[in-house]
């Protein structure tokens, strides 16, 4: 009894030990993300850097409460979430599935493989005039560019996830007889989880570079408008801004996949 007591207080002492390193962790990020707008404002208005380049938070602030009330900000910043969303769900769904058809048709992976690797090297903003031509100059041509960036990367790594399944595991269902079905979903599927959680991550970043570039080539709303806008009124204030919000954003859409692994993590252990 006394050996139980003391593994559940040494348990206790370690999950404390946890919380603690994480409030110091959350405590350090918050000095340091102070520390740098504080710096940076200090800089910009004692001109050691130039104020019309680099602006400052003072005047990313006044801009983004005066966007605030003329809505125009809620509106740049819906269509973009919006494309975002969608290049995410659909670059990600469209690389898992045909990484599902290479593992299931071993023919089709060694024709198509060297095809992936050299689409993957290709930098896929030379296709923005091309999904101009075929999408026109609406939100399809962003959300098609997000969807390009994405799923090659989607792709190649689920693929590579699916292949490196210990082959033991696939011996051992096959000599009991499993269909390739059943081996997908008993086998490949659960060991390739991380992974593919791992990929979801990374879409994320790469969903948002995808939309912001094709808005940058195209569009005519959206927070990508709103940064080459900027460059050419030469309004760095407003570059700073759409680029403060995209980090925002991007931040809070990785903290819901890192929500959600977790969710599915405690949800299979």
């Amino acid at each position: 009894m006394k050996i139980v007591n003391k593994t559940d207080s040494f348990h206790q002492k370690y999950l404390q030990n946890i919380k603690k390193e994480k409030r110091w962790v959350r405590m350090f990020q918050a000095i340091i993300l102070i520390a740098f707008f504080a710096l940076w404002e200090m800089a910009s208005r004692l001109h050691w850097i130039d104020p019309l380049i680099f602006s400052s938070p003072s005047k990313i602030w006044n801009l983004f409460i005066d966007k605030l009330a003329d809505g125009s900000l809620y509106i740049h910043t819906g269509v973009t979430v919006y494309e975002t969303i969608l290049g995410f769900v659909l670059g990600t769904l469209l690389g898992a599935i045909i990484a599902g058809i290479l593992w299931w048709s071993p023919i089709l992976s060694k024709i198509f493989d060297p095809y992936l690797v050299i689409f993957n090297a290709m930098p896929k903003v030379a296709f923005g005039p091309m999904l101009i031509v075929i999408f026109g100059t609406g939100v399809s041509s962003s959300i098609a560019m997000g969807i390009i960036i994405s799923v090659i990367v989607t792709t190649i790594v689920i693929y590579s996830g699916f292949r490196d399944v210990d082959p033991n595991y696939i011996k051992v269902l096959k000599t009991f007889g499993a269909t390739r079905t059943q081996i997908f979903k008993e086998a490949i599927l659960p060991a390739t989880f991380p992974t593919i959680i791992s990929t979801l991550k990374v879409n994320v970043g790469l969903s948002w570079v995808g939309v912001i570039v094709g808005e940058y080539l195209v569009a005519s709303k959206g927070l990508g408008y709103l940064i080459i806008y900027g460059f050419q009124v030469f309004n760095f204030t407003l570059v700073m801004l759409s680029l403060m919000v995209v980090a925002v954003i991007a931040t809070i859409m990785y903290q819901l996949v890192d929500l959600l692994e977790k969710k599915l993590v405690k949800t299979g252990s």
